[in-house]
Parts: C-alpha cells; structure tokens; sequence
C-alpha cells in the first residue's frame, strides 16, 4: 500500500521533515518527505496497518512547535526502499507560515548547565524545537542562508548534528556553538567592551545587583533591565522613560521563585511555564522585597519567566527578580541594536549586554490575561505571531489590510489562509511608522507578495489609513476599500470563530471614526459576516479638546457635568474633582462646550470609564491608555451588588441619572464597583432585548477582566451562546483580520 500525503501550516523551521523521517523508521516505512512553497510532501509504502497508525501519530503528535492546518491523503501506486529527507522544493509560490521565536527547551536548558557539554554555558543555544525564527528570518523558505545567520558557518560538531535526522538540531537552522556562532559581549556607556562570553553575562548579573541599570538584548530586541527590589534604580528608569506610575514587567528566574510573588492558577502556570513564554497579568502577593514602584496603586503584575539561554545565565548569580521592559524612547518601536541603545539610552543604562546575531525583525513580549479559563491575550506578539488562520473559503484575489492607528497590526491573505502580524505597537512617532512600514515591506519580500486589494479604516488621520492611500497613489490599479472600525472588530470574532449566523455585537473601546463622522466606542451592532445595523449605542458627549480630554479624564467628567447642569451650578458643586481645574479654566472649557468649538461628539465606553474615574476623584490625567479602567477595577468589591441608573431611549444609552448618583457618593470603592455592575447590566439588559442571538464582545474595553468575568458567568447561567476573540486580542491589534475578512465576503 502507497499513500501520497500533503500537510499544510506551520511545518517548516519546526523539525518536521526529521520527526516525519523517524516516524516512517519506527513504523517500517518507505518513501521520502520533502519541503515546498506550500507545506510538507510526504510519500510512503509499506503495510496498511503501519500506514493507518503513521497517519494517526502524525495528526495528533506533531512536533511542538508545529501547527497543522490541514493534511490532504490520496492514493499513490509507487513502490520504494528505502525513506529518506529530501532538499526543498522550488519555492516560487510562498504560502507557508513563518515560525514565531520560541522559549529555550528544557533540553537546551539541560545543554547550557551540563559541562561535558560542548555547550557549556553558550548563551545563544536553541535547536529545532526552540529559539529565534521570525526574528531572524529575511525571506522564506526558513533556511539559514536567509536568516542572520549565514555568516556563521557551522563547525564540525554542530554540522554532524545538522546533518544527522534522529538529531533534535537536524536541519536546526539557527544553531551555532561557542566555536561557530555569535558572541555575547558586555559594553560600558562609553562604548567600551569590557567583557565577553559566559565573562560578560556574570560580570552583567553582578552589575544588577549593584543597582546599575542594563539594557540585555533579547530574541526579539532588547530589555531595559534593573533589580526588582531597587527602589533607586527603578525610580531613575521611571524619570528617564517618563513613565511615573505605568506598571513595568517582572521576569522571574524560574516558577518556584514566581510563587512569592504573586497568585497564579493551574491554567496560568502553563501558560507561563509555556514554550511562547508570555507575560502574564497575575493578583500580586504582599511580598516586602519588591519595590513597591514597580507597579504602583494596582493589584495586579505582569510576570514573565527566562525565554532564552543567556536569560537562564544571567539568573545564576541573581537572587532577585528583574524588571525587564522594553527599550524604547515613549512611543518608539523597541530597540534592536547596540548602536540605538547608545543614541538613545545613553543617558540611562551602565552597561549594554550585545551578541552579534543581528535581529532583522523585532518583537515584542506577548502579554495574556486569564479570565473565567479563558485565555485573552492583550499583546499578540512573541511566541505566538505572526498567526495564521485557515478558513472555509479561497480568496480570488491578494488583499492586504492595514489595521488601526493604535496596537497596529496588518493581515495579508491568499488562498484560504490570512496571515495576521505581530503587534507593531501605536503608530504616534516617526520611528514607529517607519517600523510599520518596514515590517509591511518585509512580509510583502517574504511572500513575493503583490496586493490586489488594500484595507483599511475610515479614520482619515490613521497612520495606517494614509499609508493605504500612499500605496493606492504608486499603484492605482489598486483596489482600496475602507471599513468602519468598530464592525472590524467584530468581523474579527467571525473570522476567529467560523460564525455563520447574525449576532449582537458589544463593541466598547476607547475611540474608532463612525460612520456618521463621531467618535464611536459605546456600539452594539446586530451583524454578520456581510453587513452591521448600529441597533444601540452610548449616548453622546462632547470630548473637551478633543485628543487633550483622552489625556485628562477630568476633561470628559466635566463635559459630563455640563451635559447635566448650569455652569453656575457646577462652580457651586462641592466636589473634590472640581479642584483639579482654576474657576476661569472651567469657564474657558465651558465656552468650548457650548460653541462646539474643538469638542467632538463621542459615544465612547472608553471615556465613560475616564469621565467615572475623575468624578470619583481617583484619577484626573492619564498617563497611558487604559489606566482609568485598571484603577477602577482595582477598586471593585465584589461584594458590593448594586449598581447605577440608566435609560435606553430611541437605541442610545442615556446614563444621566448615573452621573448625578455618582456625585452623592463619598467612597471610590462603592463609585468603582457600582460603574462595573451598570456597565455589565446594560450588555445583559440589551442581550436580553435578543434573546435567540450569539452575543459578541469585542473591543478594549473588554480586556477589563472583572467586567468579561461577571458577564461570562451570567451569561452561562442564561445558557447564552457567548464569543470573545482568544487567538486574537480584543484590542485593535485584531481590527486587520476583521478588514480582510469582509474583503473575501464581498
């Protein structure tokens, strides 16, 4: 018996060809496996029963860093004799998914400590079930010649492992050693090597632990890393990145040390114990050796484990855990070479910690929450992106979609695959728009890929939108087609999801252009795959100043105020807020308001949760998108049940009578956790208006893990069909997928 076998996903760089090999020798198979532009090729005879358990274990035990997408099998009459790997196929049609960078295995983590190892604390080792891909790689197919590795050429030892198929680092594209590899070099701010090799990295631990400040170059660019119990170090950090209150990322050395720390279920130790390595969003635990400025006033840390060797060096001689956020300027991509961190961080770091495998594509750390055993991820980035999705039908033509302005991210899509991004971060500086650009570029050369349709938002200011129209203007053949922001998002979950039917869609974030020109974010749409109906929305308000009222929440409670009483009345108000403004600045912003002048209308739960925030008197400037609803859910009792009034007329949400119940009240708790239960009572009340639809939730506001916790269990107990995005974010980092899906339905 012969069959032909042809298996599509992320099987290429994962060790696929070598475990194919292995399987076939374990089952007395033979005939051959090969690579081309489309998958993997399998060709195999031999007896039918090894045949039928050789498909089974290739279906449901692949190697760990494949994903399968689909396997094809159809019948062959050719007879062999033998099984062997064959070279790649032509690649002139390129269709295969590139690899994401992927936490050191524990086997390489065995290698790096074992010293009859050849290597023996090498601080760049992986094979090819872990290390850098994405990160590394020029073009497809994923061979080291196309990486930043092919000035490295392999020494003999590493070459016998290259070669050898019942090896792990068989066809191991970026392995290296000590002898053959890059290096990993320490610098002092002056530029000056200091030291090398296993030399640099303990002599870098020593540094940390004398309250020096370094930047350490990761997979996907480099960390700015300091004592985590520091108060010194830390609080320079904050004042050179003007980041006073922002929460900073922990990296742990290992999950036993992690358990002082903080609370993590089950679930949550597997995801961070994971090969992807995230940051995971934990209940902190009171533990007095870490320095309380490191995530101040919020109950919550972002912790993270080791993802490389030179990471699981480095914690020998460190008994702390670090802070390690990534290097940037405010608003600028992460940083990726020694060269940017001098330019740009000189005046911050002691001490660079380098290697020479130059990183081509950066990437940031992914970031998960865990609600309900629901994984959401708020930054779809390393480990896990780019992400690729298969759906039911072909595209006819090559679209490129563009995203949003804010957590930007693009799709392509051909066949029936869209392939999505990493998160490339907001689009607010030159820097990070060139970044975007760039990387656009890069996946367009990896695939040999010429759109035919370009996406994007209606907002005419997006970064993304004017790069659309650029790309429109060097080609006009181009076809453009622009989609409201808020249907995108839902259009996301669709997609994600296989959905079919019509749904009711809660859609609340911070901003998006609608489509009768105002700023939306309080939507719920009814939609499906073809078209939305707006059926209700928030109703509007007045944003004082426009963009400076996203930055100063006290802006939005203000504006609030006016919609509800005289100006005499409020300059009469006792209320604690108030005193954040002079008098003559509450008139000059009430002349605003009234004259229309700079003040556009929003229907935004995104600065609903600011505008709550403010009048509660916990927070009246921003210092980084999200925070009020992090401090408010910060504050939330659960044991507090009651919640504010509202009314829904002619479809707006009219929260009047909330607003003016807020202002009677004396404690932030008893504000917060009231907002939360009104805002999860409006979806509830509304879902139950349409009582035979899936419902939707999507957008940021819904990254909020109280409110997606009370509604996920009300919702059970409705025995209610619920959908939220879990392969991709919430956020507008899944507004590119919404955009090409629509293309392929229309």
């Amino acid at each position: 018996m012969s069959k032909k076998i042809r298996v599509y996903g992320t099987v290429q760089g994962v060790g696929f060809r070598p475990f194919v090999y292995n399987l076939a020798i374990k089952y007395n198979l033979y005939g051959y496996v090969n690579n081309d532009s489309l998958g993997v090729n399998i060709e195999v005879s031999g007896k039918t029963n090894d045949i039928s358990i050789f498909l089974k274990e290739l279906k449901n035990n692949p190697p760990p860093l494949a994903v399968i997408e689909d396997i094809k099998v159809e019948n062959s009459n050719k007879q062999f004799f033998e099984f062997k790997i064959e070279n790649s196929n032509s690649f002139d049609n390129k269709t295969t998914t590139i690899p994401s960078d992927i936490a050191i295995c524990k086997d390489c983590i065995d290698d790096i400590f074992d010293k009859n190892n050849f290597r023996y604390n090498y601080s760049l080792t992986n094979c090819t079930n872990c290390g850098p891909r994405y990160s590394i790689i020029k073009t497809i197919p994923y061979d080291r010649k196309n990486t930043s590795l092919k000035d490295f050429p392999l020494c003999k030892k590493c070459q016998n492992e290259f070669e050898n198929p019942t090896n792990r680092r068989y066809h191991a594209q970026a392995i290296s050693c000590e002898e053959c590899g890059p290096t990993t070099f320490l610098y002092d701010s002056k530029q000056t090597l200091i030291a090398s090799k296993i030399d640099a990295i303990n002599l870098a631990s020593s540094y940390i632990n004398d309250g020096k400040i370094l930047a350490i170059k990761s997979m996907g660019g480099f960390h700015i890393v300091c004592d985590a119990t520091n108060d010194k170090s830390i609080i320079k950090l904050r004042e050179f990145k003007k980041r006073a209150i922002k929460p900073f990322a922990i990296m742990f050395k290992d999950i036993n040390n992690l358990k002082n720390y903080a609370v993590y279920s089950n679930l949550e130790e597997n995801i961070l114990t994971s090969k992807e390595r995230p940051i995971v969003l934990l209940e902190k635990k009171y533990n007095q050796n870490l320095s309380n400025f490191v995530a101040p006033n919020i109950k919550k840390i972002g912790c993270f484990l080791p993802n490389s060797a030179l990471h699981y060096l480095l914690f020998i001689n460190l008994p702390n855990p670090i802070i390690a956020t990534s290097a940037n300027l405010k608003g600028e991509s992460i940083i990726t070479t020694k060269e940017d961190i001098f330019l740009k961080l000189n005046n911050l770091v002691d001490f660079v910690l380098d290697y020479n495998r130059e990183i081509l594509n950066s990437c940031d750390d992914s970031i998960i929450q865990v609600v309900n055993e629901k994984i959401i991820k708020l930054r779809n980035s390393r480990g896990y992106a780019p992400s690729s999705l298969k759906i039911d039908t072909k595209f006819n033509k090559k679209i490129l979609s563009l995203g949003a302005n804010q957590k930007s991210t693009f799709s392509i899509a051909f066949d029936n695959k869209i392939i999505t991004s990493l998160y490339l971060g907001d689009l607010d500086s030159i820097s990070s728009i060139e970044n975007y650009k760039k990387t656009v570029e890069n996946f367009l050369s990896f695939y040999d890929f010429i759109p035919e349709i370009i996406v994007c938002d209606k907002h005419p200011k997006y970064e993304s939108t004017k790069f659309a129209f650029e790309l429109k203007d060097r080609n006009p053949n181009l076809k453009l087609v622009q989609i409201q922001h808020h249907y995108a998002h839902v259009l996301a979950v669709l997609a994600e999801k296989s959905i079919n039917e019509d749904v009711l869609a809660f859609v609340f974030d911070g901003t998006g252009y609608g489509d009768d020109k105002n700023i939306w974010g309080g939507e719920v749409f009814i939609a499906n795959k073809k078209d939305y109906k707006r059926a209700y929305h928030l109703k509007y308000f007045k944003l004082l100043g426009g963009e400076f009222a996203i930055k100063e929440p006290k802006r939005v409670a203000l504006s609030l105020l006016f919609d509800n009483f005289t100006l005499e009345e409020i300059l009469n108000l006792p209320l604690d807020f108030l005193n954040s403004f002079e008098k003559s600045e509450i008139k000059t912003l009430y002349t605003l308001w009234q004259k229309n002048l700079n003040s556009p209308l929003s229907s935004s739960f995104g600065r609903l949760f600011d505008a709550v925030c403010s009048l509660a008197n916990i927070l009246h400037i921003q210092e980084y998108e999200g925070q009020t609803g992090l401090y408010i859910e910060n504050l939330y009792d659960k044991n507090i049940k009651e919640l504010y009034s509202y009314e829904i007329i002619n479809n707006s949400i009219d929260f009047s009578k909330m607003i003016k119940e807020i202002l009677k009240e004396k404690d932030k708790k008893i504000v917060a956790s009231k907002f939360i239960n009104t805002v999860a009572n409006i979806v509830l009340d509304i879902s139950n208006r349409h009582k035979e639809m899936p419902i939707i939730l999507c957008g940021g506001v819904f990254q909020n893990k109280t409110l997606v916790e009370i509604l996920l269990k009300e919702f059970h107990k409705m025995n209610r069909k619920i959908y939220l995005g879990e392969k991709y974010s919430p956020n507008d980092e899944s507004i590119s997928l919404g955009q090409v899906y629509f293309q392929l339905q229309n």
